[in-house]
């Protein structure tokens, strides 16, 4: 038995073994709720990750979705418009065509010599089948006579006095023009009025670009 046992006796000794125990106690109490504030929840860490993974699977399907719809207009716009360039070659041919039609003198049409009259219905035959053939393809043909003057599918080549039509419309068509698909394969060249009125049409247009 120590001096400060029998001095103090064994209940003194008692209590100062169970206050000691007490501190320990409270100190682990302490370092526990510590270590607990430090931990994240693990069902609040799954929620967490569960909603990135989801802030992800979103995003990746926006992409594939966005993916999806660029392939489909890139497939359409290539079976539109691939054949452009040779369809633009083609209308060298059956301009051709109509060049050597238009100059056969009347006189010789109004004759009706038989083999002539062969070649020139021929010589049609093949410039409509041509143009039927481009069509079937998507490639039409530009009417624009008696029109508006649209500088995004017809060329002005030259000005015709008219104060009886609208100013700007196209009152003859020097050469066809076509579109494929959508898109201008080849202007229009034509003659357009000059000195009549201002279409009304024109005005009420540039009244709502303006409003």
């Amino acid at each position: 038995m120590t001096d400060d046992t029998k001095k103090n006796g064994p209940d003194e000794a008692v209590r100062d073994l169970g206050a000691e125990a007490d501190a320990l106690i409270a100190e682990a109490e302490a370092a526990e709720a510590q270590a607990a504030e430090q931990e994240p929840d693990p069902i609040e860490a799954l929620k967490a990750e569960n909603a990135d993974l989801r802030d992800r699977y979103l995003r990746l399907a926006a992409e594939m979705d966005n993916l999806r719809r660029r392939t489909e207009r890139d497939v359409k716009d290539a079976k539109s418009y691939s054949i452009a360039g040779f369809a633009r070659d083609m209308l060298g041919v059956s301009d051709n065509l109509r060049r050597a039609l238009d100059a056969i003198p009347a006189e010789a049409r109004e004759a009706g010599e038989a083999g002539l009259m062969a070649l020139i219905e021929g010589v049609e035959l093949t410039e409509r089948s041509m143009l039927a053939a481009m069509e079937r393809h998507g490639v039409k043909k530009l009417e624009p006579e008696g029109q508006k003057f649209d500088p995004n599918f017809h060329q002005a080549m030259f000005e015709i006095p008219n104060t009886e039509v609208p100013n700007n419309t196209v009152l003859q068509v020097v050469q066809a023009g076509y579109v494929i698909g959508e898109r201008m394969l080849r202007p229009a060249m034509v003659g357009v009025s000059k000195g009549g009125p201002k279409a009304v049409a024109t005005e009420t247009t540039d009244a709502e670009k303006t409003a």
